[in-house]
């Protein structure tokens, strides 16, 4: 029998690194009986970071997923008769900006997001950044105010950061009952009680308690502020607020915060501590309350594979619905590679029923592909199941051909589901294999651990022959490398860090390339006429790829070379003319040519447009581009004029400064180029008390002298 979606919650927990993600994802795991022994962060026994880099380094870095059950209601902690079985699928994302990627393409599939906060530190860097992703994906999400055990921590100044720094309505659902040590539980806004857990069961169980009397007032704000906030939300409450806001009832509350947490209106807040075991269970009750299952959305649209070519406005949506009567669709989130099972696919099933052993179709290749196991994953834990059905989250292995991003199918209905755009790699090293019998066994490691992560590339320097693998960040090849040794038994030499510069055009020039060759015997001919310039922004954004446009008037160059064309372009952008960079974006509009009716093929035409793409440079202004991180510095205040000299001298420019939680904040955007070393000049300068966090912004024009140096170093004359 199908399950109830109603009783799904598909949720991801996300902060910035250090909020006590996997900490919380573990009592998570204990009190729904998925694990009886809770698993340590510090003791390198968390059971969802699983990675030997993970477990040494005390950091996620890979986004894990698991599955669960929590009954709900309770009473202090224990099932009613009335109670329902929730199905939690959880995936618990990395903090750190290195790994963003998992973040991405972990929110892309998840109906829901509880978002953690350090109450000492509050909102720090890639907390805006993974809320931006939020955002972006329109992921209804809660806080949690974790670590109010410690010392200097601030429930509601966190609460007033959302606000200001995040732009969101967050609205505390609960209060902390004492401070720093003395944190021993939460009063309950909504049915305004106050609970206080037991440190014997472990947070397991909890007293009803009076609230305290020092307390009442502040009670009364807050709660007067939740009900005015849902009131503002549900118009139906809105009258009965102004008459008497004491007549809201608790079901009232809990039905309209529900709506505005899904709509994205409201954030509840929730205070706790998770290492100390207290409002956890709260927190789980408050996702069944308020996150959305998969029925809270109509469905997801995609497209007919044969519209993929057409423009936007010109296709037709197509609609699966969250039913298991509908068919099949779901979308590939991340490829995994496991020691014993090989290459995993964990994919999210929006539509219809998936059995173990049957075919799906993948829109992207075409192609059917047998999925013979499917798996409900617990971090590198496989459980076999056999089939699985629409808003539910699986692994999928016997494929030949899935990528992130893929959409697996009913292949008698074909569908493309959104894909997901990642960023391009900002950093690179040089490496190559220490032995012969490493050469073999590098080339494979790369494939595998590319076709893993999208934010991981390879290629081959024209000019020195060396392999390039590029990253987000040092920490990232750090750990590609460190897996290439222990998962592949690949050994390399590697250089130092190298940026990834870009080349762009910045000018329209038109040209004309004739390619023709004559030896004897059929010759080659190919002769185009285009325009090239800068591509148009979409949506106040310039999309990366080639925007081909074709006026060809009249056959002069046959339509079925115009594809060719395109291709040569498309190939041309991969190299860059002044220095081999890529280029991301181009406009090109194909206006004339013609052709020879024995000597034309596509080879020719496609030839035709590498060759004119060369040739073109100059007239169209190539420039080349440099990665800008944008930074963030938090220091003591006395050391604020050093560190902003320094920015100033690493070509930086500073945008803004601030206070946060006793210190100085600074924010610039620098160019990447400039950081390598920057902690230890950091530390230098502030005697070890200040801290930085950086993170790809954008890219952007390099002075003249900066440009001379990189295109002198690129083509071997530095």
């Amino acid at each position: 029998m199908a399950r109830d979606l109603k009783f799904t919650r598909n949720i991801g927990i996300a902060a910035h690194i250090d909020a006590g993600k996997t900490t919380t994802t573990e009592r998570i795991l204990f009190y729904t009986g998925k694990s009886h022994k809770i698993g340590e962060v510090h003791d390198g026994a968390a059971t969802m970071d699983w990675m030997a880099q993970e477990q040494e380094r005390g950091i996620t870095i890979t986004s894990a997923a698991t599955t669960c059950e929590w009954s709900f209601p309770t009473e202090q902690g224990k099932p009613l008769p009335t109670s329902q079985d929730y199905h939690f699928n959880i995936i618990d994302t990395p903090g750190h900006v290195d790994f963003t990627v998992e973040v991405n393409r972990s929110l892309r599939v998840l109906d829901g997001l509880v978002f953690l906060f350090s109450a000492v530190d509050g909102v720090e860097p890639q907390s805006e950044t993974n809320w931006r992703l939020a955002d972006q994906y329109r992921v209804p999400r809660m806080g949690f105010v974790n670590k109010m055990d410690r010392q200097g921590s601030n429930f509601l100044m966190v609460c007033q950061q959302v606000r200001d720094m995040l732009k969101s309505n967050a609205v505390a659902i609960t209060l902390p009952i004492g401070e720093e040590n003395d944190f021993k539980g939460v009063v309950d806004l909504v049915k305004n009680q106050a609970i206080v857990w037991h440190d014997a069961t472990q947070g397991a169980t909890f007293d009803i308690v009076d609230i305290p009397a020092d307390m009442l007032a502040e009670v009364k704000q807050y709660r007067d502020i939740l009900i005015e906030a849902v009131a503002d939300y549900d118009e139906n409450l809105l009258d009965k607020y102004m008459e008497d806001p004491d007549s809201i009832t608790e079901d009232e509350i809990n039905t309209a915060l529900r709506a505005a947490t899904i709509d994205m209106a409201i954030i509840p807040m929730i205070a706790g501590s998770s290492f100390k075991n207290k409002g956890v269970q709260f927190m789980l009750d408050a996702v069944c309350k308020y996150l959305p299952s998969p029925l809270d959305k109509e469905g997801i649209e995609g497209i007919h594979p044969d519209d993929a070519e057409l423009l936007e406005e010109d296709q037709t949506k197509i609609l699966r619905r969250p039913d298991v009567k509908e068919p099949f669709a779901a979308l590939a989130f991340k490829i995994a590679t496991d020691p014993y099972v090989g290459r995993l696919a964990f994919f999210r099933a929006y539509s219809g029923r998936l059995d173990a052993g049957s075919y799906i179709l993948n829109t992207r290749s075409g192609n059917k592909e047998r999925i013979s196991r499917i798996y409900q994953m617990h971090a590198n834990k496989q459980n076999p199941i056999d089939y699985i059905e629409a808003g539910d989250i699986g692994a999928a292995v016997g494929f030949k051909d899935i990528k992130t991003g893929d959409t697996m199918c009913d292949e008698k209905h074909p569908i493309i589901l959104e894909s997901m755009k990642f960023p391009a790699p900002v950093i690179g090293i040089a490496i190559e294999p220490k032995t012969k019998a490493d050469v073999d066994k590098m080339g494979m490691a790369l494939a595998k651990l590319a076709e893993e992560d999208p934010t991981f590339t390879v290629r081959t320097d024209e000019a020195s022959g060396q392999t390039i693998i590029s990253g987000m960040g040092e920490l990232h090849l750090d750990i590609l490398v460190d897996r290439m040794k222990r998962e592949f038994k690949v050994e390399v030499n590697q250089g130092e860090p190298q940026v990834e510069y870009k080349e762009a055009f910045t000018k329209t020039a038109q040209h004309r390339e004739v390619y023709k060759k004559q030896s004897g015997g059929r010759g080659k001919f190919g002769d185009i006429v285009f325009r090239l310039e800068p591509a148009d922004e979409v949506d106040g954004k310039v999309p990366v790829g080639l925007q081909f446009v074709n006026e060809v008037k009249g056959g002069n160059v046959p339509k079925e070379y115009i594809p060719s064309v395109e291709k040569g372009f498309r190939e041309a952008m991969k190299t860059g003319p002044l220095a081999g960079y890529q280029v991301d974006s181009l406009k090109v509009t194909l206006l004339d040519g013609s052709f020879h009716p024995v000597d034309s093929d596509a080879l020719s035409f496609e030839l035709a447009a590498r060759m004119g793409y060369r040739e073109v440079a100059k007239a169209a202004g190539a420039v080349i581009l440099e990665p800008i991180m944008k930074m963030e510095v938090i220091t003591p205040e006395e050391n604020m004029g050093d560190i902003v000299g320094d920015i100033n001298r690493r070509r930086g420019q500073v945008n803004d400064m601030g206070d946060r939680n006793g210190a100085k904040t600074i924010k610039a955007d620098v160019p990447l180029s400039e950081m390598f070393g920057y902690v230890t000049t950091l530390r230098t300068l502030s005697s070890g008390r200040a801290t930085s966090t950086m993170e790809f912004s954008h890219y952007e024009q390099t002075p003249s002298n900066i440009s001379e140096e990189v295109i002198k170093k690129a083509k071997g004359n530095a």
